[in-house]
């Protein structure tokens, strides 16, 4: 459980508490906690009771609960905190009585009262405003007969804040805030589902996905905030909606919402099934580079020769390579590297007919060739990788450790 709802139910006069309780197997059940609302003559006793004391207006300004209001209020016949019997439950497991739901509800109502006093009011009948404005005008009303003349004849006070002129005199503006502390992990959404039926058109499920990917990247973004040098770097481009679809696909969503992502993308299934494939390799750099053809400059495909040929040994046969734009193909082979605008290499691999991104981006041509080789192509002996055991620099940073 992690959201609840107050609201008034029915023409009763109470107040329904609500949230979706997970039991132990994960099922979602609707509890709900009903609480008798005050009448209007309980609201104007309780209020008076407050006005009377300083110290209980003064408590709750702070969002505390007075110790002794309570006390005040049951002297006036006003039971602020509910009995035994108060709470009447109901939940989606059909249980006659309070069932570990609805417990769980008040449990965790219990501490949010804790946390905040206007909650307890609320579910009473009356919210934050309009208890703190029927307060100001009860407490203005008891000052008044006792103001002296003077003080009614007196000018309006002075203007509060700072003058224009000592504002823009200073030096510089004040000192920042010090950042939030990093959060480990993101949270977990509430659970939408169970209980009633959702709203016509509402799909619960894809709901709680987006909650949940909206929480990841909370949590991705305030990591990167809080990075050294996040404040110079520049401000990355808003995703447009494809871009989107694919990052959401590749998060992995229930059947359904994949269904719904593909449908609603305007490409086919086999498309979007790459673009996934390429963003859970580098995210929306390596996308561009899936969709994107175009001519490097000379200098840099000379520099990709001259590393693709120190690759390879003397008495190994090195690959042929066909260059069109900027995707280096081995000839007899299906695998392809891709040169990106930032200089890095893409590696490929033919899939069906068609170039898959097969792996992460290097700055090494070479390295994105040595992967295995596909099993025909090793069984004709049409080409060898990269020998691993050959120690130039970089190599060895790139092999897989053995294992003991």
């Amino acid at each position: 459980m992690k959201a609840f709802m107050v609201e008034k139910y029915g023409d009763a006069a109470g107040m329904r508490v609500t949230a979706v309780v997970r039991d132990r197997d994960r099922t979602p059940y609707r509890s709900d906690v009903l609480l008798r609302e005050f009448t209007e003559a309980e609201w104007d006793r309780l209020l008076e009771v407050v006005a009377d004391r300083s110290g209980h207006i003064a408590a709750l300004l702070d969002r505390d609960m007075p110790p002794q209001l309570a006390e005040d209020a049951a002297a006036v016949g006003v039971e602020l905190l509910p009995g035994i019997g108060d709470l009447e439950p109901e939940c989606g497991c059909e249980a006659w009585d309070h069932c570990p739901h609805t417990a769980a509800l008040c449990y965790q109502l219990g501490r949010l009262l804790d946390e905040d006093p206007y909650l307890l009011l609320l579910m009473r009948g009356r919210g934050e405003r309009e208890l703190l404005d029927e307060l100001q005008v009860r407490s203005a009303a008891r000052a008044a007969p006792h103001l002296p003349r003077a003080a009614e004849d007196a000018s309006p006070p002075a203007p509060e804040g700072v003058p224009a002129r000592e504002a823009f005199a200073a030096p510089g503006p004040p000192p920042l805030p010090a950042p939030p502390p990093a959060v480990a992990a993101p949270g977990r959404p509430p659970a939408l589902a169970g209980g009633t039926d959702p709203a016509e058109g509402l799909d619960v499920a894809a709901l709680e996905f987006l909650a949940a990917d909206a929480a990841v990247r909370a949590q991705r973004l305030l990591a990167e905030a809080l990075s050294p040098g996040h404040a110079s770097s520049p401000i990355p481009a808003a995703l447009t909606v494809w871009q989107d679809t694919v990052r959401l696909t590749a998060a992995g969503p229930p059947a359904p919402i994949a269904a719904r992502l593909a449908a609603g993308c305007g490409r086919d299934r086999a498309d979007l099934a790459r673009a996934v494939r390429a963003w859970e390799h580098g995210g929306a750099a390596a996308l561009s580079v899936l969709e994107e053809e175009w001519v490097p400059d000379a200098a840099a495909l000379a520099r990709a020769r001259v590393q693709l040929a120190a690759a390879w040994e003397e008495d190994e046969q090195a690959p042929e390579l066909r260059a069109v734009g900027n995707r280096w193909t081995v000839v007899g082979a299906d695998l392809q590297v891709h040169y990106g605008r930032d200089g890095r290499w893409w590696p490929y691999r033919k899939e069906r007919g068609r170039w898959w991104p097969a792996g992460p981006a290097g700055h090494d041509p070479a390295a994105a060739l040595a992967m295995p080789a596909p099993a025909a192509d090793a069984a004709r002996g049409r080409w060898r990788h990269p020998s691993p055991t050959r120690h130039r620099p970089g190599w060895a940073a790139r092999r897989r450790p053995r294992r003991p």
